[in-house]
């Protein structure tokens, strides 16, 4: 046998066994219930969860071109910091990555920082206005090798842009990710419409104008017989359109955000922009139905839909604040709390929902892998019995816009693994910067 550099000793699989896992370069080794060889380095797992490496299929990196918010490299660092081992960084730089010149630059960016894979992802138009395609096949062909396209935070609301961009990604399996947002019923708008909007005066966002738009896009999906994926749903009518979509056999995966599965709209009536997001929080009941849409895998992923703002883009008036919030770091503590403390999920369905299933979407093939001999060593080690509170001041992001400020989550993530080579250990990330 090779020369064993490290073994993860007594930590639990997500399917409830325990196993030591011993890891040569970068590949598992071997998985058994008490490795007996010499290893280089020891890791004591006992009392954890050992979980396939994360994979977010959702994430603003802002490089280039808004590196005061983020950087690849300290979006990569927070990523790491919770648990995930790929990336997927949006189009909505400056310039937009709707040229296989952009995603290259960002695809190297993520190789020369090291700590885990970013996958670029190509704007659908150029530059996110929904007009015109963008250089689609160029991107797909590129070093960086594009398969998921997406105009987030624009809706492509064309409905023929749509169908050719769904026709045209066919040539190479890709796949459009939608931002399903109505821009004649959204214009102005401020929040979930509802009874908090109403009473705080603040312009509503109707939730048909999601819905209407996911309802359009799953039959065009059917009709060219394409993959299309919903990004961050947030309404019970939404859930149910999939739901029928999914039933009726079109190729449509959906996401949701772990904000969405927690925070509601009556967090407005503090009118601070912190709770300012796109798509906006919704009501309890949406919460609930995302929760069981998650759960019985109507749902198909978590996505953090990380979105960092510098201070001066959200420390103002609730209209003149930026949507978004940060993810990265706090999106397994709070799955942990709605979905497996609650009993929802188990731990095998958190690694399907936040690995294997976004990595297949994606078309990441050394992401989201079973943790089996053979596999590439990307994994993470959580306590799920120990807390932590949160504190804008100590995250990794460039940016400080979390929602969960002093707020005490489950789930202690204390390792993670990329490519065999550890990247973070209790909090620190083993970085140029940060060893």
């Amino acid at each position: 046998m090779s020369t064993i550099d490290l073994v993860i000793k007594g930590g639990q699989l997500p399917n409830g066994s325990k196993a030591d896992i011993a890891i040569a370069g970068e590949q598992i080794v071997e998985v058994s219930d008490s490795f007996t060889g010499q290893a280089s380095k020891s890791i004591d797992a006992k009392g954890c969860i050992v979980l396939p490496g994360l994979v977010d299929l959702h994430t603003h990196l802002r490089e280039p071109g808004r590196e005061d918010a983020e950087t690849v490299l300290s979006g990569s660092r927070a990523g790491v910091k919770g648990g995930f081992t790929a990336l997927s960084a949006m189009a909505n730089t400056s310039p937009v990555a709707d040229t296989a010149g952009v995603v290259e630059q960002v695809f190297r960016l993520g190789q020369e920082a090291g700590l885990l894979d970013v996958f670029p992802i190509g704007a659908v138009t150029q530059g996110l206005e929904g007009k015109t395609l963008s250089e689609i096949g160029a991107m797909a062909d590129s070093v960086a090798q594009v398969r998921v396209f997406s105009d987030d935070g624009h809706c492509v609301s064309d409905p023929l842009v749509m169908r050719r961009a769904l026709e045209y990604i066919k040539k190479f399996d890709g796949v459009i990710a939608q931002h399903a947002q109505d821009p004649r019923l959204t214009f102005g708008s401020q929040m979930n419409e509802g009874a908090v909007s109403s009473r705080l005066g603040l312009k509503g966002w109707p939730a048909v104008a999601e819905e209407a738009i996911i309802a359009r896009d799953v039959l065009l999906a059917d009709h060219v017989q394409s993959r299309l994926h919903i990004c961050h749903l947030t309404t019970a009518g939404g859930v149910e359109i999939i739901r029928w979509a999914k039933a009726r056999g079109i190729n449509v995966t959906a996401e949701v955000t772990p904000h969405h599965l927690l925070l509601t709209d009556d967090l407005a009536s503090s009118y601070d922009p912190i709770y300012k997001v796109n798509p906006p929080l919704r009501t309890e009941s949406d919460v609930h139905a995302l929760r069981e849409a998650l759960a019985d895998g109507t749902i198909d992923i978590v996505a953090t839909d990380h979105a960092p703002h510098p201070l001066e883009d959200k420390e103002c008036e609730w209209q003149e604040a930026a949507f978004g919030m940060l993810g990265l770091e706090t999106a397994l503590s709070i799955v942990q709390k709605t979905m497996v403390d609650t009993g929802l999920i188990t731990w095998d369905l958190v690694a399907e929902r936040m690995s294997h299933t976004p990595a297949r979407i994606g078309g990441y093939v050394h992401q989201g892998q079973k943790i089996a001999v053979g596999s590439t060593a990307n994994l993470t080690v959580i306590n799920p019995t120990h807390s932590w509170t949160v504190d804008r001041d100590l995250v990794l992001s460039n940016s400080s816009n979390t929602p969960y400020h002093g707020h005490e989550l489950p789930g202690v993530v204390l390792h993670t693994f990329f490519k065999g080579k550890q990247t973070m250990t209790n909090g620190s990330v083993l970085d140029k910067e940060g060893m």
